[in-house]
Order: structure tokens, then C-alpha cells, then sequence
């Protein structure tokens, strides 16, 4: 499984045609599908490219919801 920095995540921002892809306890998640990731946005609270773990608990669901995204990678720890 492919190995991502927090550098080589930011890339995947959502934004100009990329990828979008988020990060939740070191599972890289591609949410590129998602109407609700629009240019790289989720409802005004989260960003794509980034690694969410702290900030999913401001959402109103819980992280079940990624669970039916495909898993593209792990995030490497800093």
C-alpha cells in the first residue's frame, strides 16, 4: 500500500482537477466521489489534502462515514 507524507497529501487538495484525498488515523482515504467534497471542501469545516483526525469531531457524523471510500494509502507519522 502506498506510503504518503503530509507533503505528498497536501497535493491531493481537490482543487484544478486532482484527486481529492483525506487522512483519518493514518488511513488515506479517496473521497474524489463525493458531492460533498466539492474543489476540495466538505461543508465549510474541512479541507482535503490534510489529515482529519482532529478535526472530525466537529462533524456532525462520525468517522463512519469514510469507511465507504476507498483506502488508497497510509499516512507516514512525522
Amino acid at each position: 500500500m502506498r506510503k504518503f507524507t503530509k507533503k505528498e497529501l497536501a497535493q491531493y487538495d481537490g482543487k484544478g482537477g486532482t484527486r481529492t484525498y483525506v487522512a483519518y488515523r493514518g488511513k488515506v482515504y479517496d473521497v474524489s466521489q463525493s458531492f460533498l467534497w466539492q474543489d476540495g471542501r466538505h461543508q465549510v469545516l474541512h479541507s482535503a489534502g490534510k489529515e482529519l483526525s482532529g478535526s472530525l469531531a466537529e462533524a456532525p457524523h462520525g468517522p463512519e462515514l469514510l469507511e465507504k471510500f476507498k483506502v488508497v494509502g497510509i499516512l507516514e507519522s512525522s
